[in-house]
């Protein structure tokens, strides 16, 4: 667990809260919604260390009803957890379920990154290049 001071090892698994915003490609208003009154307090989120976002072009057998993947990325599952419970995070969850609704689903979970050079015979590695 990196606390303050403590530098995080990349290995050590961080926590996200993923959400889900199910809409139709084109839908404007759940855009505007979502990046104007969602994000600001989102973002705002104590502990909050890294946020990705998808935005969904389709699915390998043809449209999907997924519009965005938004993912926000903490120390650990408590500092998550605390972020959920703070005002800010009241705040958001609240705004999100303004506009949304059902059309929201959110998710805690473990994320793990892995760095593809670091391995054996991978692709620009000296073992991988021949």
């Amino acid at each position: 667990m990196a606390g303050p001071g403590r530098q995080r090892d990349p290995d050590e698994a961080m926590h996200k809260l993923v959400v889900v915003l199910r809409g139709a490609a084109e839908s404007e208003w759940m855009e505007r919604r979502w990046s104007e009154d969602f994000v600001p307090l989102a973002e705002r989120m104590p502990g909050l260390r890294r946020v990705l976002v998808g935005r969904v072009r389709g699915a390998p057998a043809g449209p999907a009803e997924v519009l965005l993947l938004h993912e926000f990325l903490f120390d650990d599952l408590a500092s998550l957890q605390a972020a959920m419970t703070s005002a800010e995070g009241q705040a958001a969850g609240l705004a999100l379920m303004r506009f949304a609704g059902e059309r929201a689903e959110l998710f805690f979970a473990e994320h793990h990154e892995m760095s593809l050079d670091r391995l054996p015979g991978a692709a620009g590695t000296a073992e991988g290049s021949g």
